[in-house]
């Protein structure tokens, strides 16, 4: 079991979830997180402290989200993504791109 993370956090990547994850399982994008599911504890801290709703239990990614179930896998390990462990401040206009459907092609790997 493993939590993802979804479309919502794409181009808005805050971090308030990295501060709280005690084994350190986020991994950086150019304008996403993604949750290394080898590392993922499923302790679900890192839920409630998600600004933008984006972080689910596997069993739970909505139907519409099921996508991401792969692609957190795939970004943690092929591409590479770097290991974040300290929140940092979210992209400038990231509050104006919270809760804005249809983000995904806008996912830069």
């Amino acid at each position: 079991m493993t939590h993802v993370v979804t479309e919502n956090c794409i181009k808005c990547k805050y971090t308030d979830c990295v501060d709280v994850c005690p084994v350190d399982c986020f991994r950086e994008g150019p304008n996403m997180l993604v949750i290394d599911p080898d590392e993922c504890i499923d302790c679900a801290v890192c839920i409630p402290e998600c600004p933008a709703d984006a972080i689910f239990a596997e069993e739970d990614v909505p139907t519409d989200q099921l996508a991401f179930i792969k692609i957190n896998a795939d970004l943690a390990f092929a591409k590479g993504w770097k290991s974040i462990t300290k929140r940092k401040a979210a992209p400038p206009d990231a509050d104006s791109w919270n809760g804005k459907p249809n983000k995904v092609s806008m996912l830069e790997r």
